[in-house]
């Protein structure tokens, strides 16, 4: 399902973010400093976030027995 943007908010472009992409070693990454730009957020509050989120992850995922996420 597609969400519409909020009010106030605009669709960037897939051009903008397909140059952003760089292919490193065969894998494909973006820096954060171009994530959190597209976010419209600062670098540090990005690294934040996701330092948040995988620590919920590994939590979350450490008591269950059925798969474990490996970061």
């Amino acid at each position: 399902m597609v969400k519409k943007p909020a009010a106030g908010q605009q669709i960037v472009p897939l051009e903008v973010i397909e140059r952003r992409i760089y292919l490193i070693r065969e894998h494909k990454v973006m820096l954060d400093s171009d994530l959190a730009e597209l976010y419209q957020v600062e670098t540090f509050n990005l690294n934040k976030a996701v330092k948040t989120w995988t620590d919920f992850r590994k939590t979350s995922c450490s008591n269950s027995p059925k798969k474990r996420l490996k970061f």
